[in-house]
C-alpha cells in the first residue's frame, strides 16, 4: 500500500492532518505526517529529505506532500523555490512530472496561514466554539478566506473574543484541533485548501511507479 508523508512546518497543522487525512484518505493509503517545527527548519530540511525519498522509491510505494505557509512571501516564488528543491534531486513534482506523467512530489503553499482553512468552513469553526453568531459568516472580509487582510489567525482570535473566547491569548493548538475535528473537506470554500486536497487526491490517483531493482 502507497504511504503519503505529509511534511508540515509547525504543529497545528499537524493537529489539523491527524484530524482531516483520515477522512480524506480513508484506507486508500497509508500517512505520515513530519512535523519540521519551523518553517525556516522545513526549507532547510527538506532537499535532504527528498535525497533520500528518491532511494525509497525504488522499493516503495510513495507520495510526498510539502505544505508550507505563504506568511508575506510571494506565493508564486515560494512554491518555486519548492519545485527547484526537488527538480535538483531528480524527483518530478505535480507540476513538473515525468515523460509518463508521473510525480512523486505535490508542493502547496497554503494562503496565508492554516487559519484561512478554518475560515473555509464557517460551520466547523462554529461547531467547535458555538458562541460565535450564525451571522460570523455572512461578513463581506470573510467571503474570500485566502484574502483576509492582516494575518487569519488575528482575524480569528478578534471574532473569538468577541464571542467571549481567548480574552488574552490565541491558543493556536486547541483551536487548530478543535476546529479540524468538525471540518467537512468537501465544503471548505478556502481556495488552498481545495489545492491541497486536489493535490493529495492526485497522489493518490498515480499508479504505482515503484522502480524495482
Amino acid at each position: 500500500m502507497r504511504t503519503i508523508f505529509c511534511h508540515v512546518e509547525e504543529h497545528s497543522m499537524d493537529l489539523a492532518l491527524q484530524s482531516l487525512l483520515p477522512r480524506i484518505i480513508d484506507n486508500r493509503a497509508k500517512w505520515k505526517i513530519i512535523n519540521h517545527g519551523s518553517k525556516s527548519q522545513l526549507l532547510k530540511n527538506i532537499s535532504q529529505r527528498l535525497e533520500g525519498y528518491k532511494d525509497m522509491a525504488r522499493t516503495k510505494d510513495l507520495g510526498i506532500l510539502i505544505l508550507v505557509d505563504r506568511d508575506r512571501e510571494d506565493c508564486h516564488e515560494l512554491k518555486e523555490k519548492l519545485e527547484r528543491m526537488a527538480s535538483n534531486k531528480g524527483l518530478a513534482t505535480k507540476k513538473r512530472p515525468d515523460y509518463h506523467g508521473h510525480f512523486l512530489v505535490v508542493n502547496r503553499v497554503v494562503v496565508e496561514e492554516l487559519e484561512a482553512w478554518f475560515f473555509g468552513d464557517i460551520d466547523a469553526v462554529r461547531k467547535g466554539y458555538p458562541r460565535i453568531p450564525a451571522t460570523f459568516g455572512n461578513n463581506k472580509k470573510y467571503q474570500d478566506p485566502d484574502a483576509i487582510r492582516g494575518g487569519t489567525w488575528e482575524a480569528l482570535h478578534r471574532e473569538m473574543k468577541k464571542a467571549g473566547y481567548f480574552k488574552d491569548h490565541f491558543p493556536k493548538h486547541d483551536v487548530a484541533r478543535n476546529i479540524s475535528a468538525n471540518m467537512v473537506p468537501s465544503n471548505n470554500i478556502s481556495s488552498s485548501f481545495q489545492a491541497f486536497k486536489s493535490g493529495l487526491e492526485a497522489l493518490l490517483a498515480l499508479p504505482p511507479i515503484v522502480e524495482m531493482a
